[in-house]
């Protein structure tokens, strides 16, 4: 499904990913662990197009993105939910959802606005009010709602748990984990909590400072303790 190898990013001068080797299989739910500034979000932006500047070789069912734009990258069907949700303040739920139809394009299809309530049955309450008066919680499940609405073949969360109480994280990622079953989602999740990634994936890779340190199943990965210490603890 989705291939990188030997990827390396940076910001002018300033590199930020060395020689990443990356799978996520079709359908697949892969946890991308790793502190603030470990690199994961350069990661997943480097996937799109959207930011750094980047080496190395990137396959979306087997076609190369080499030269691709961020908009061609997103009509092949890659989704990005960033970390600080960009939820439009002064448009309704409804128009924030059905902005995404544009990531598309006429060769995609859409998910409607029904559909997409279907999955998460709390949006329905929510469509009519504006984006500044919900909260963060709601904030993040428009974000993950909206980056559906393309129909996307892999879809890359950006920390979903940043700023959640605890209760809320875990909802949200059973509920992305549903999604996934219903709709034959991959899922690419960026995350520093190791009780949300773990809820809506399988496999594990945990990046420090730009490189990877680890991968392997969450059995693996339970079973090397000092990974969590070394690279997790704050």
């Amino acid at each position: 499904m989705l291939e990188v190898r030997d990827l390396h990013a940076r910001y002018g001068d300033s590199k930020a990913l060395f020689g990443i080797d990356l799978s996520v299989p079709a359908q697949g739910g892969v946890a991308l662990l790793g502190r603030n500034g470990a690199g994961k979000s350069t990661l997943l932006k480097s996937l799109l197009d959207a930011g750094p500047q980047t080496t190395g070789d990137i396959h979306l069912n087997g076609r190369s993105l080499d030269g691709l734009s961020t908009e061609a990258r997103a009509r092949l069907g890659l989704a990005l939910v960033p970390e600080d949700r960009r939820i439009f303040t002064t448009l309704t739920v409804r128009q924030n959802l059905e902005l995404a139809w544009h990531a598309a394009g006429s060769q995609r299809p859409t998910m409607s606005v029904d559909h997409v309530c279907q999955l998460f049955p709390l949006l329905k309450d929510l469509l009519e009010r504006l984006g500044y008066q919900l909260s963060g919680g709601q904030q993040q499940l428009v974000a993950v709602a909206r980056g559906l609405m393309a129909s996307p073949t892999v879809l890359l969360l950006d920390e979903p748990a940043e700023g959640l109480a605890p209760k809320v994280a875990q909802d949200l990622a059973l509920q992305v984990r549903q999604a996934r079953e219903k709709l034959g989602l991959t899922v690419l999740v960026a995350e520093q909590s190791i009780a949300y990634a773990r809820r809506c994936t399988e496999y594990v890779y945990l990046l420090d400072s730009g490189t990877l340190v680890f991968e392997g199943d969450w059995q693996t990965f339970d079973a090397r303790p000092e990974l969590k210490s070394r690279y997790l603890a704050v």
